[in-house]
């Protein structure tokens, strides 16, 4: 019987107490401000590393956190490099075959930044033959492409790096997540732009982020549900939210 306590105690305190077992690896961007980007000294910062580690605070798990590139990112989920992401990724079709979503941790909108004495009309039919910029494998791509055919549509490897377009007259307009502009018209570089017309509403631009798991990682989901409540009551999201945003995205 001895020589069965301690793997029997083992599964007991893995089976009884998950957490205890747990070390995850949580993958971001780290180009989307004042969602995910690297502070002055390269650290990994934003309103979603804070969630993320007040999850694994909630879940009682030992978390690392990685930055990936953006269109890498479910391809390192599914090849088990990250238990989870979380990216302010909005789940989609596409994403929904390849992960399963969580339920949403905030809500936004997407905007047109750009020179608004120029562009004040946002319709296809007006922006027909502008240069308009977003980042690939983003919702706000799939709208340019669906909805704008008649527009010059660069896809760049971030919105960080669409947004530099913007600064330097490589493009007209960019789309992207309101806050994520934001943080961009409230600095230097972005101090000639505006927002051009009103916040989009559309099937594509899905305004719900939600963490992404491999897919069949159910027990995970639970987990990381449970944890979004559980941040949402202890006043922790509400801390995080204000630290980043001037309102409420939840």
């Amino acid at each position: 019987m001895r020589k069965f306590a301690l793997p029997l105690l083992a599964w007991w305190l893995a089976t009884a107490f998950p957490a205890l077992a747990d070390r995850l690896v949580v993958a971001t961007e780290g180009a989307y401000p004042p969602f995910n980007y690297h502070d002055e000294q390269g650290r990994l910062t934003g309103f979603d590393v804070d969630i993320a580690l007040a999850l694994c605070r909630a879940m009682a798990a030992e978390c690392e956190l990685v930055a990936e590139e953006w269109d890498k990112l479910l391809d390192g989920l599914e090849q088990g490099r990250f238990d989870l992401v979380v990216a302010s990724m909005a789940r989609t079709p596409a994403r929904a075959e390849r992960a399963d979503f969580s339920e949403y941790y905030y809500r936004t909108h997407s905007m047109f930044a750009g020179q608004a004495n120029r562009h004040a009309d946002v319709s296809p039919q007006t922006l027909a033959g502008l240069r308009l910029a977003t980042g690939i494998d983003t919702i706000q791509a799939e709208f340019l492409q669906q909805r704008y055919r008649q527009s010059h549509i660069l896809l760049a490897r971030s919105q960080e790096e669409a947004l530099a377009w913007l600064a330097e007259g490589k493009v007209d307009l960019v789309l992207s997540d309101s806050i994520n502009l934001l943080s961009f018209l409230q600095s230097p570089a972005g101090s000639p732009f505006d927002y051009v017309g009103e916040p989009l509403a559309d099937e594509i631009l899905q305004a719900e982020a939600r963490i992404a798991v491999a897919k069949g990682r159910r027990a995970l989901l639970e987990r990381i549900n449970k944890a979004i409540t559980t941040i949402r009551l202890n006043g922790s999201y509400d801390h995080i939210n204000r630290q980043y945003i001037p309102f409420s995205v939840y």
